[in-house]
């Protein structure tokens, strides 16, 4: 029986996709989070970068300070004034005193240093060179050709769109810094190296940077963040989706990341029976709650799961996840109680003994396991009957304990809108939890686009539930997508009959290792791909045949044959066929653009949401 999860749950994406080993360079938006992460380049109180906006020599050296080794080193407006326009109380003075005393900058002959003329190609470019070190001696010709082709020669110039004398608007800026992260100094040193930061083929680690500047995690004790700045136009993101510091709510986990003026809020929390604390409660790694193990991600989380914290193993208590899934915080449940749907995978009577001073006991509790709609198998212990394998259920955990009930069906029928985010006129919620089940245990956790276009009938749907804006929350489906099958390669199949008894044996292939399949049950199965459902017990629900096509082409997604698009399975397998007739496992990337004859097995199942290529064998 198959147990897959296609994960739902979204972790935290802090960085923009990074080039790899012989990509292109940094895209525009990287070169720009980049400079914005560093505070090379900031906005306004509204977080407005103004990128179309010229940048005045004041600007400038404001932005190679936050470039420099000194970005933490200078305090605005301070100091006696070196130039007759720059007052000690200017709000660049600090700055324009430390680039003059590092010679990246100079004045004018006149006395005064023009902090609001805006600032050209050359001047801009003869100040960065100075910043890494090329001096006079390093030239070759006079000025503003000598400095231009030096900047060029060292990568400053790469993907600017700016001409000699031309005024650089903030948005030039950003891809000139850039450069000069990436650019070598006169050492022969990558120059963002010298400062802490690590590039990697001509890329500066935007994940390691964010990382690095980012607050948290914290805990909302009462549904407000509090931030080092203005909530007003600042980007949230909830479980990973784009949303609004409204949706904070008491408990919540939060990050921020001020140079970004972003939020990250994390509402996943587990409630349950406290079962083991690992490896010992005087320094505690991880604990089991639910039957499922977290690791221990705080300082705060650690004390209060030790010995010393109050939490013992039996009580009920809720784990307040971060942003990877490991515990920020512990409170007791009837501070937060949680509530939980799924499928029920096993459910038993189990006793259970406690000794004291003056008596012993012993109690019987049973012990139910649920594959909840998030994907994440919880094991409750309560009171009441046992449950059915695949029966739906509603678990509730308080500070009174645990309530494991069965559900009715809550049928619904209609079509999924083409990009998953209605169906049957309901809205799907950002962070829908959707369960598809076999109601054998079986189970697979899916997105929403997995299900995108498919039309349920009222049979395809278990059970549903709005929030409190009416949209759709929890779903819980009965064989829609076929995800929750094997799907084998059949190598040989033969059948015996008797006068008294009949017998089939079945070889196969699933995800390239070899299994057999006999019994007194003969199927309607030949050579090729199959679909294989079997109960807890091992006992075959299903031994169905996929239907073959011969493909003309495969890429990453889709195969096509015929004219027509199939969707490849994202656990398409591939198998290779050699000269002997051997069938070996291998990838997709190997058989793309190769001299291959290929065969695409498929479901053409009664399933909504079927109709994918499972096995490809290339020969």
């Amino acid at each position: 029986m198959k147990k897959r999860l296609i994960s739902l749950t979204a972790a935290l994406a802090l960085a923009l996709s990074l080039a790899v080993p012989g990509a292109l360079a940094a895209d525009g938006d990287t070169m720009l989070e980049t400079v914005r992460v560093l505070g090379i380049l900031s906005g306004d109180e509204n977080g407005d970068l103004a990128l179309s906006s010229p940048v005045t020599r004041a600007e400038f050296v404001k932005m190679m300070t936050a470039a420099s080794t000194y970005k933490d080193a200078v305090g605005t407006g301070s100091g006696a004034s070196l130039f007759t326009d720059v007052k000690s109380g200017y709000w660049a003075n600090g700055y324009i005193q430390l680039a003059v005393e590092q010679g990246w900058v100079t004045g004018y002959v006149d006395g005064s240093f023009r902090p609001e003329a805006t600032i050209t190609l050359e001047e801009a470019c003869t100040a960065l060179l100075r910043l890494l070190g090329f001096d006079s001696s390093s030239l070759s010709g006079s000025f503003p050709d000598a400095q231009l082709s030096k900047a060029r020669s060292v990568g400053l110039l790469d993907d600017m769109d700016v001409s000699q004398g031309q005024t650089l608007t903030r948005q030039d800026c950003v891809t000139l810094f850039y450069n000069l992260l990436i650019a070598e100094n006169s050492a022969g040193t990558v120059y963002g190296t010298t400062l802490g930061y690590t590039v990697t083929n001509g890329e500066v680690d935007y994940s390691t940077l964010v990382s690095n500047d980012t607050k948290g995690p914290y805990v909302s004790t009462d549904g407000t963040a509090s931030l080092p700045f203005s909530a007003e136009g600042a980007t949230v993101y909830r479980n990973g989706t784009l949303s609004d510091l409204s949706v904070l709510k008491q408990y919540d986990v939060y990050y921020y990341n001020e140079s970004l003026r972003t939020v990250w809020i994390y509402t996943s929390r587990v409630t349950g029976t406290l079962t083991a604390v690992s490896p010992n409660r005087a320094a505690p790694t991880s604990v089991t709650v639910a039957g499922t193990e977290y690791s221990i991600g705080t300082s705060t989380a650690t004390y209060k799961l030790s010995s010393q914290g109050g939490f013992a193993d039996g009580d009920t208590v809720t784990l307040l996840l971060g942003m990877n899934g490991d515990v920020v915080d512990v409170i007791s449940a009837g501070q937060s109680s949680g509530t939980y749907y799924g499928v029920v995978l096993s459910s038993e009577r189990a006793a259970s003994s406690s000794s004291t001073a003056t008596s012993d006991t012993t109690s019987v509790q049973v012990v139910t396991q649920v594959a909840c709609t998030d994907g994440t198998e919880r094991t409750f212990y309560h009171e009441g009957s046992t449950l059915r394998t695949g029966r739906v259920v509603q678990v509730a955990v308080d500070q009174s304990g645990t309530t494991v009930r069965s559900l009715s069906d809550t049928s619904l029928s209609g079509r999924v809108s083409s990009d998953g985010t209605t169906f049957a006129g309901y809205e799907l919620a950002a962070d829908v939890e959707i369960l598809d089940t076999d109601g054998e245990g079986g189970y697979v956790s899916v997105y929403p686009s997995r299900i995108a276009g498919a039309r349920l009938e009222e049979g395809d749907v278990r059970y549903y539930r709005l929030d409190a804006n009416g949209d759709i929350d929890r779903l819980i489906l009965e064989d829609v997508t076929g995800d929750t099958l094997d799907h084998v390669y059949v190598i040989s199949a033969s059948t015996s009959s008797g006068d008294m008894s009949t017998s089939g044996t079945y070889r196969y292939l699933l995800d390239g290792e070899s299994l057999t399949l006999s019994g007194s049950v003969i199927y309607d199965i030949s050579r090729g791909g199959a679909a294989l459902l079997t109960d807890s017990s091992g006992s075959v629900e299903l031994f169905q045949q996929l239907e073959d096509v011969d493909l003309t082409s495969v890429d990453d997604l889709t195969a096509t044959a015929n004219n027509r698009a199939y969707s490849l399975a994202e656990d398409v397998q591939v198998l290779l066929r050699d000269e002997d007739g051997d069938l070996y496992p291998t990838t997709l990337s190997e058989i793309q653009g190769g001299d291959y004859s290929l065969t695409g097995w498929y479901d053409d199942f009664d399933y909504a949401a079927g109709g994918r290529i499972r096995i490809i064998v290339a020969e």
